[in-house]
């Protein structure tokens, strides 16, 4: 039997964050400029940059210089930060959305 769509909702939360959005992209597409990060997450290029500077602080992000570009790679061996999901790590949630 085919599943039902969800019904529309009339608020705009999502079950996960923009760092998660923005990790998601930049694991698959490492060489992203931020203006598209942005446009694809549906949030400013300041708020990108903020993510991936917090990101990139705290060991989930590294940055590579590759000329006038930057590379990201995602620590994928990282834990989750809440407690009720510490047992896991980036590369575990990146898996489960990852596009097929």
């Amino acid at each position: 039997m085919p599943k039902k769509p969800l019904p529309a909702s009339t608020t705009k939360w999502t079950f996960l964050t923009n760092h998660t959005h923005v990790l998601a992209l930049l694991h698959t597409r490492r060489d992203l400029v931020l203006r598209q990060v942005a446009v694809e997450v549906g949030i400013t290029e300041r708020a990108v940059q903020r993510i991936i500077s917090e990101l990139e602080e705290d060991g989930y992000l590294e940055k590579h210089k590759i000329g006038r570009r930057n590379e990201y790679r995602v620590v994928l061996d990282r834990p989750l930060r809440h407690p009720i999901e510490s047992h896991r790590n980036i590369g575990d949630l990146l898996n489960l959305v990852k596009r097929k």
